[in-house]
């Protein structure tokens, strides 16, 4: 399966929608899923493409100079394990680290509120560099604890 990884653009919420819509076990909250829509139109986003159709996207959050965050990340189901995460990631990588930023986080759901697809969540960011970092109860709330993870782009490069 040949799919490619386009750079960062602006203006691709509505576009994004759709994977989100298609990955309710992670955005089944409506407000939530919507508050994402909405800020994709203003991050820059990664796209990973198949014949003109977005399959999967990560948008990237600059916080400082040298930090940032991949504020969301999404993949179509029938294209999960397939590479796709790790290559929008590295992209999104590659560029941040040429624009001198050091750390990228990561927000998930935390291990405390068990949940088998955010596990396997936590085990992609794992395997790709990222450590936690803290949780935080009070984020999402107490039903929905927050854990941060963080990678240092410094060392990027070896997970992928």
């Amino acid at each position: 399966m040949d799919f490619e990884i386009r750079a960062a653009e602006l203006r691709l919420g509505s576009q994004c929608e759709a994977v989100l819509r298609d990955l309710p076990e992670w955005f089944g909250i409506e407000s939530a899923l919507r508050a994402y829509v909405n800020k994709v139109d203003y991050l820059p986003t990664y796209t990973a493409v198949i014949e003109e159709r977005i399959i999967g996207f990560l948008s990237v959050e600059r916080h400082y100079s040298e930090s940032a965050e991949i504020h969301v990340m999404g993949i179509l189901p029938e294209f999960h394990r397939m590479g796709i995460g790790r290559a929008l990631q590295r992209e999104a990588e590659l560029d941040l680290v040429a624009q001198g930023v050091k750390f990228l986080q990561v927000k998930t759901l935390s291990p405390s509120s068990p949940n088998k697809d955010y596990a396997e969540t936590r085990k992609f960011y794992l395997s790709t560099g990222f450590s936690p970092l803290e949780e935080m109860s009070d984020l999402w709330g107490a039903e929905n604890p927050c854990l941060i993870m963080v990678k240092s782009l410094e060392e990027s490069g070896e997970h992928f």
